[in-house]
């Protein structure tokens, strides 16, 4: 008996949000959102939808990359990736830097070019399309329809774009609205060309619990197109808050090459009923055409855990990154990253080991309002180098040698958005006389999140833990099951003891939301001043329990 593969979700585990999708020929090309991690737009490739292999960042200092650290959920989000003519283009908004843009390859694994920046488009979630007949649109969000009041609300429009020299060639066209009267945050827009119909696939109701997937067709793209009347076409927020998985919504459409279509979608993995620690993750359905309108994940209506492969692609594996890093490489893995641009080399790899500087830069620091104007700063970067937390029962552990004077701080952190932190660390009092190791938790609270007009934020630190330690080794480990999380530390992996154990929800409380999810990495900090003392750590393993 053949055995039957499966499509298992989520298709990229962790905090891989957004997705987008294109096929050239028998291969699929994914990107993602990254928001103030960089480098940014992590790009994926797989044969068969099934097993996917990071092939690179579209955006990176080497080809201008300009993002800066705060509350996480800056930055660049809601990539639309396509193919023309032996072109790859990505489009983009990065609200760190000059709002939209749009980024070039022959070769997806690079090189990018620079940004194409798009002063004429305003707003988010901006895709592009290209016609059967060549032509080039731009499809973008704003406060573009007129209700009955008089009121301007939320929609979508169209105009022509000139691909070529990167600029609008017509006026921007209003052809939606809301599917729903009312419908909170119309946005994520992608327009297919498929038969007589031109479809727009849209995400509304906002990224979180009401997310849903929305269509509308027209037989024209200049026209106000007709709303499914089936809409939400996928859609979790009926499911409760209790869902195992939630928040699905900001849909791409592809096809096979025999004929066949899924869609990839952002949801999140509710962990022991309450947190989002992964953030939004990728995720697939099958789609099947009836009456001319999109139907998603048929019969069931909601994103299954697993479907069949598609039978017509080759099963095409990849090995897994491992779970030891042992720094021995001349380069760090494309899995790692960063928090802001770092404008500064506080990092080298050397005698297989990762060394990172104390810098002047804190790991907390007060958060700010987001800023969509341009004043741009090379000093907003954490000393911090972390990859991202991929299933929810999972063990962290690094090995570290360092010395620390009073003021500096270096070890093991687990980073979630809005300041949300818990950081197993090496410090000194009294002049240095006093070494210790210590857990602290940091927390923020606000009344608007920073993308809101009145925003403001207190950050609260909390040693949970501390004990003399006056060598200069520690082995740091965190095991996570679920939100219950124990740490442990020792001199060795031999001699590790349990320090104390946390709840997880601190750090990733319903108020943090889902907007990006857990990084877990080492650092090294002066804490407001530059020094050359360094932090040297031996290996760092990520494994899944």
């Amino acid at each position: 008996m053949a055995t039957v593969r499966k499509l298992k979700n989520p298709i990229i585990p962790g905090f891989y949000p957004d997705p987008s999708i294109c096929r050239v020929g028998d291969d699929f090309y994914l990107a993602v959102s990254s928001f103030e991690l960089c480098p940014g737009i992590p790009l994926f490739h797989s044969k068969d939808l099934a097993n996917w292999e990071k092939i690179g960042h579209a955006v990176t200092p080497e080809n201008g990359f300009h993002v800066e650290a705060n509350c996480g959920v800056g930055g660049v989000m809601a990539p639309t990736i396509r193919w023309h003519e032996g072109t790859f283009y990505i489009i983009n908004a990065n609200f760190a830097d000059k709002g939209n843009y749009i980024v070039t390859a022959e070769d997806p694994r690079g090189p990018w070019s620079e940004p194409h920046w798009m002063n004429d488009v305003p707003g988010i979630d901006a895709s592009i399309f290209f016609d059967t007949d060549g032509k080039c649109y731009v499809i973008g969000t704003g406060d573009v329809w007129e209700n009955e009041g008089g009121r301007m609300e939320r929609g979508i429009w169209i105009a022509e774009y000139d691909i070529r020299n990167f600029r609008r060639i017509s006026e921007p066209f209003t052809i939606f609205n809301s599917a729903l009267r009312g419908g909170a945050s119309p946005e994520a827009p992608h327009i297919y060309h498929i038969g007589e119909y031109y479809y727009l696939i849209f995400a509304e109701g906002g990224t979180e619990h009401y997310h849903a997937v929305m269509s509308a067709r027209s037989k024209e793209l200049f026209s106000f197109f007709e709303r499914n009347p089936a809409n939400p076409i996928m859609t979790h927020r009926h499911m409760g808050f209790a869902s195992p998985i939630i928040n699905i919504g900001h849909a791409d459409l592809i096809d096979l090459p025999d004929g066949s279509w899924y869609a990839v979608m952002l949801g999140s993995r509710l962990i022991d009923g309450f947190g989002k620690n992964l953030g939004r993750e990728t995720f697939i359905c099958p789609v099947v055409w009836e009456r001319d309108w999109p139907l998603m994940s048929p019969q069931t209506g909601k994103v299954e855990w697993e479907y069949d492969a598609p039978g017509s692609l080759p099963w095409t594996g990849y090995e897994p990154l491992p779970a030891r890093d042992d720094f021995d490489s001349a380069a760090l893995d494309m899995d790692w990253t960063f928090w802001g641009t770092p404008y500064e080399a506080y990092w080298r790899l050397e005698d297989s080991a990762l060394k990172i500087r104390c810098i002047r830069q804190p790991m907390v620091q007060d958060l700010q309002a987001m800023n969509f104007g341009v004043q741009l700063s090379e000093e907003n970067y954490r000393p911090f180098i972390a990859r991202r937390q991929l299933q929810p029962d999972c063990s962290v552990s690094l090995s570290m040698h360092f010395q620390p004077q009073e003021g500096e701080t270096a070890g093991l952190a687990l980073v979630q958005a809005m300041n949300h932190q818990l950081r197993m660390e090496r410090c000194a009092e009294e002049g240095g006389k006093r070494q210790l190791l210590r857990v602290v938790i940091s927390t923020a609270d606000w009344t608007v999140p920073p993308y809101f007009p009145g925003f403001s934020s207190e950050t609260k630190q909390t040693t949970l833990f501390e004990k003399d330690w006056d060598s200069s080794c520690a082995v740091l480990r965190i095991d996570m099951k679920g939100e219950d999380w124990t740490l442990y530390a020792g001199q060795s992996e031999e001699d590790l003891e349990e320090l104390c154990r946390v709840d997880g929800r601190l750090v990733n409380p319903e108020k943090v939301g889902c907007m990006v999810g857990t990084m877990l990495g080492a650092f090294a900090s002066g804490n407001g001043k530059s020094v050359d003392n360094e932090a040297s750590f031996d290996w760092f393993e990520l494994k899944n329990l």
